[in-house]
């Protein structure tokens, strides 16, 4: 039994002496840079693919089947000229008897220099797409050799025998790729992406283990030129057999810089556990922290459905972070407004989508002093179609306006001094002065006013509530509004609110389908200071008082000038229990009576303002001029009636005004100013003209109308005359013809 196991080891080591040696023949006397032609035709028929190899082959048998490629080149078979990858380098060895388990155990796979060009033409086709196709035959006129006869049930059997291939199990060492390229150019849209100095590692690849994995590379296009610079960090975990796939502790960071960037570099970081079940159809991204700049966010995602329409889910939370600063940071531009703006951003929100659509639901999301809850969508990216739901605590809209343009500023400006200049003379003498002329400067802006392509564009739901919303200046209680748009059309269906402790309402459309917009308002106004209204405009308020307002106003155009020279509509206004500032009428009536009297007022004005009950009137609108033919003025110890035009286009008055008076009712009236029967149910002319600011500011005794009036208490001395020296001497008829004589 020794000298037979004695024998068996000499045999069994005989055997092993001959392997090594037979490996040695072969890895040292053949040589496969000899056969490269018969590589080359092999890759040909088997891969359908053109195989360059410029650079030597290395290999090894045994106990690991080596191979190395140098400087190595695939096409397809329709391009054969035109490789589409190339490497320096490519070295792997496989451990040979595993192989016969269907396993492959490798050691250290590395590749040096791999290029990969991807190209698709003018016509959309990819050179990718020509990877294992045969190229097609020369003619199609070549006879075909008739196929051998097959036994048809033998073939058969032997599918049928066929067991469903097993996975190859995988075992590599590591894998290391140095300095890779991948390049696409779209010569279509003459885009063009690369990705640069590509470099991979790994740590040993298994089934169902952690792979520690690291990635790094340049990536880049040149529409925009953008340049961004990745480092990818992870543990990579793949199970075949359950079709999962997971990288755990993912860490992705970078820089970005380029054009759109406008100079700036953007630095960005994303960590997180990424997961794809493809048994399942899910995939789910989950811990996610994300930065930006000054951003930070958190989240989760989930995508259902992977095989259909993929439906995505999650969460998404954005920590308080200054969003002028980060918009700024990233070259880009805010709109201008008030200083400080949006500096306090903060958002918590769900969020649902599709490849074509997304929703943002139980939205919590602060702007400055500004907190918003509820819903945005936007159905169709294509279509820009944005729902909008939110409710707001307050927000002040002011703050988020752009100024006034140059343009608009010193049409303001003109405007102002011509103003400040007619209410000095104005105010001088008590309405002694001239009558002021009517303005004649512009007082509107002709710059653009709409972005009219962009809202051509637009299709909009929105449903806003805001607890307090202040909007030029006027702070807006319960504010409401609902509007649509959609094909050009945009309608404003309601916007309400509370005002002063008065309220309005307001209703139209603005329709930009045609050259030239067009706007149709409804509004009412209830009871609201139209002091206020006025001051927030920036205008001096002529009047003080509650408005109620209803009207129904067209106008065309892209510009506020353009607006106001086509409105036209009607509207109906009363202000209650108001004030016409710095205008004494009683002094300018005084004086029309003093006059009449032959007499001279003997004390100063008491007063500059003049109070009044009621204000009222009716207005119709011709391309920016409003006449109002019924203006009535109800002020204790005096009627007053208007007929007058306001020209909107220069913001100008010109009214004819008369006034009905019991005379000075103070306790110390003036002697020239009091009224005795002669001067009852007399009506006092008065003229005002000039800018709309000055209101009755801008009133004067109406000379030419003062002789009419003199001419009638003339004739009505006379008509006293003639009753008192006739008596009943003659008829009544001769009487009446005797006094209209003398009052023609």
């Amino acid at each position: 039994m020794k000298a037979f196991g004695k024998i068996l080891g000499l045999v069994l080591l005989g055997l092993l002496l001959i392997i090594v040696a037979l490996g040695f023949a072969l890895t040292h006397l053949f040589d496969p840079n000899d056969y490269k032609d018969e590589i080359r035709q092999i890759a040909r028929d088997k891969a359908h693919i053109e195989l360059t190899l410029n650079g030597d082959i290395g290999w090894t048998l045994f106990p690991w089947l080596g191979l190395e490629l140098h400087d190595a080149g695939v096409a397809t078979l329709i391009k054969p000229t035109e490789p589409f990858a190339d490497l320096q380098m490519l070295g792997l060895s496989v451990r040979v008897l595993p192989l016969l388990r269907r396993e492959v155990q490798m050691s250290d796979v590395r590749v040096e220099g791999l290029n990969l060009r991807l190209n698709r033409d003018k016509d959309g086709h990819g050179n990718w797409e020509d990877i294992g196709k045969k190229p097609a035959p020369a003619s199609s006129a070549t006879p075909t050799t008739p196929a051998a006869p097959t036994d048809e049930p033998a073939a058969q059997t032997t599918a049928q025998a066929e067991k469903p291939p097993q996975p190859i199990r995988l075992d590599i060492d590591s894998l290391t790729v140095n300095n890779a390229r991948v390049e696409y150019n779209d010569e279509k849209t003459g885009k063009q992406f690369s990705a640069e100095s590509i470099q991979l590692s790994t740590g040993p690849v298994h089934d169902s283990t952690n792979i520690p994995i690291k990635l790094t590379a340049f990536l880049g296009t040149n529409q925009p030129v953008l340049r961004v610079r990745t480092e990818l960090n992870g543990e990579l975990r793949f199970e075949r057999a359950l079709q999962r796939y997971k990288l755990e502790d993912m860490k992705l960071s970078g820089e970005v810089a380029g054009d759109p960037l406008q100079g700036k570099t953007m630095t960005f970081a994303a960590q997180g556990q990424l997961l794809l079940d493809k048994a399942a159809n899910v995939a789910e991204w989950t811990g996610i922290k994300i930065s930006a700049n000054l951003l930070r966010a958190l989240g989760e995602l989930k995508v259902n459905d992977l095989d259909k329409t993929p439906q995505v889910s999650g969460g998404l939370s954005i920590a308080q972070f200054d969003l002028a600063k980060f918009v700024d940071s990233i070259g880009q531009k805010l709109p201008p407004m008030a200083e400080g703006s949006l500096s306090k951003v903060e958002l918590v929100s769900r969020l649902a989508g599709t490849p074509t659509s997304l929703v943002l639901d139980d939205i919590n999301l602060k702007v400055d002093d500004s907190t918003f809850s509820g819903r945005i969508a936007v159905e169709d990216f294509a279509k820009q179609s944005l729902r909008a739901s939110l409710k707001a605590d307050t927000f002040n809209v002011d703050r988020y306006l752009p100024p006034k343009s140059a343009e608009a500023n010193s049409a303001t400006q003109v405007r102002q001094a011509e103003v400040a200049s007619t209410e000095a003379d104005a105010m001088a003498g008590a309405g002694s002065t001239p009558l002021p002329q009517a303005p004649t400067k512009d007082a509107w802006s002709s710059e653009r006013l709409l972005p009219v392509e962009r809202l051509g564009k637009l299709d909009v739901d929105a449903d806003l509530t805001f607890g307090q919303l202040t909007l030029e200046k006027l702070p807006i209680h319960n504010a409401a509004l609902k509007a649509t748009g959609q094909g050009g059309l945009l309608t404003l269906e309601n916007l309400r609110g509370d005002l002063y402790d008065g309220n309005f309402e307001a209703k139209g459309t603005l329709d930009v389908r045609q050259q030239t917009p067009a706007l149709n308002m409804q509004t009412r106004i209830s009871r609201v200071p139209v002091e206020k209204i006025l001051e927030s405009q920036g205008k001096n308020p002529p009047v003080k008082g509650l408005v109620t307002l209803n009207s129904t106003l067209t106008g065309n155009g892209n510009s506020q000038k353009a607006l106001i020279e086509t409105l036209n509509g009607n509207a109906s206004f009363v202000i209650n229990n108001g004030v016409l500032l710095n205008a004494n009428l009683e002094q300018q009536l005084c004086k029309g009576i003093a006059t009449l009297n032959r007499k001279s007022l003997s004390g100063e004005p008491r007063g500059k303002d003049t109070p009044f009950q009621e204000l009222k009137g009716n207005l119709t609108f011709r391309n920016g001029v409003a006449s109002n033919p019924d203006l009535k003025v109800r002020i204790p110890g005096m009627t007053v009636n208007g007929d007058g035009d306001v020209d909107l286009r220069v913001l100008g008055m010109d009214y004819r005004v008369g006034i009905i008076v019991e005379g000075d009712k103070s306790d110390m009236p003036d002697p020239a100013c009091q009224v005795g029967e002669k001067f009852v149910g007399i009506e006092w002319p008065l003229r005002c003209r000039g800018p709309l600011e000055l209101g009755a500011k801008a009133c004067r005794l109406d000379n030419e109308r003062m002789g009419q009036v003199a001419s009638k208490l003339a004739g009505d001395r006379i008509s006293e005359k003639i009753d008192e020296k006739l008596g009943d001497k003659v008829s009544p008829q001769l009487k009446d013809a005797l006094k209209g004589l003398f009052k023609r």
